[in-house]
């Protein structure tokens, strides 16, 4: 497989007050030179890496800066508290701007990133400067819950957590598979799940930066998927306390707060309307995978709903424009799970926009 960097993108690791974090960044920037930045997250079983492209594309002058979450990338493999959601990653993000001396952060999240990104505005609104969401998960996690408002099936998060991770997925990824051959193979994942059929990228050497950022991942009950309590409520499993898929229970995680926050900056909200991953109809929502017959012993619509992941983002936003917010809705056609990988030109061009519109002042203000 290629070098994963490629040519023009630079590796810096910064010391901070929780952990060493591995932020990727164009040669000519500097991360330490204070003042604003673009700050991208990344999504689960994946790293900086796939920043690359709209690294490149940003001009200099945004010090745009993609970081490696802990467990995966360069950043120290720190354990995951679960019990805290997405919180140790929002922390960390916390640690990592106060090291590099930013004052104000346009946010960047990408799926569990998105998540990560929503809980930062609300530990910290006063520093963000505006919130870009692609393909987000759901402001009330992954799995587990029913309705616009994100109701709980199962008080304690049945179908959802580590339990819904394929052990066969979850064994490549520890060892390192990098081929096709198998469908449960990360490369098989990514060219199946992670992007649209059509979007597959045109370069080969693309592809395989992808697959290595992916086999960044660790591995384990403090890191992915983390660890499962047994349930006699189907699907079986309800989630632990440890570990990546469990951040994303709606137990410990639920951003919907943003709607309350005083300060809210404009969001812009990038998806494909072919994403399989997050979706109302996701084909890794256990309830969705049982109302179709791919998970057995599915107790039925009335019982066990699918989880509509989409409309519960698009009520979320709409509470937090009509309480003095704003935001905009961007949908790809064709694309799927990873718009700034597949489209990264029109990625880059609605991200700019974004970044350069003047916020609209709050409702009653003249």
């Amino acid at each position: 497989m290629t070098a994963p960097l490629l040519p023009g993108v630079r590796a810096t690791r910064v010391e901070t007050a929780r952990l060493t974090q591995q932020v990727l960044h164009r040669e000519d920037v500097d991360p330490r030179a204070g003042g604003d930045a673009v700050l991208l997250v990344h999504g689960n079983v994946s790293s900086a890496l796939f920043w690359q492209q709209p690294l490149l594309a940003l001009a200099p002058s945004w010090r745009a800066l993609a970081v490696d979450l802990r467990g995966f990338g360069g950043t120290d493999p720190e354990p995951v508290d679960a019990t805290r959601g997405v919180r140790d990653w929002s922390d960390d993000l916390a640690a990592l701007v106060e090291a590099l001396g930013v004052e104000r952060v346009h946010l960047v999240g990408w799926s569990m990133g998105g998540g990560v990104v929503l809980q930062h505005l609300l530990d910290h609104a006063e520093r963000v400067a505006s919130v870009t969401l692609v393909a987000p998960v759901s402001p009330y996690g992954f799995g587990g819950t029913t309705g616009a408002d994100g109701a709980r099936v199962h008080p304690d998060g049945t179908g959802s957590g580590a339990g819904g991770a394929n052990p066969d997925f979850v064994a490549a990824l520890a060892a390192g598979v990098t081929t096709a051959e198998a469908p449960t193979s990360p490369r098989s994942i990514f060219r199946a799940f992670y992007v649209a059929p059509d979007s597959l990228p045109v370069d080969d050497r693309l592809e395989d930066v992808y697959v290595a950022s992916m086999l960044t991942t660790r591995t384990g009950e403090d890191h992915y998927p983390g660890d499962v309590v047994a349930t006699d409520a189907w699907p079986g499993a309800a989630p632990g306390a440890r570990g990546v898929l469990n951040t994303l229970a709606p137990t410990v995680l639920d951003v919907s707060g943003i709607t309350d926050l005083p300060l809210k900056p404009p969001v812009l909200w990038v998806r494909g309307d072919a994403d399989q991953i997050v979706s109302d109809t996701s084909a890794f929502d256990l309830a969705f995978l049982g109302s179709i017959g791919a998970v057995p012993g599915w107790p039925g619509a009335d019982a066990f709903p699918p989880q509509p992941m989409v409309g519960q983002t698009r009520a979320v936003l709409d509470r937090y424009a009509a309480s003095g917010g704003a935001y905009r809705e961007v949908v790809l056609p064709g694309v799927g799970h990873a718009p700034h990988v597949e489209r990264p030109q029109e990625f880059v061009a609605a991200l700019v926009e974004h970044l350069t519109t003047p916020p609209a002042e709050p409702a009653g203000l003249t």
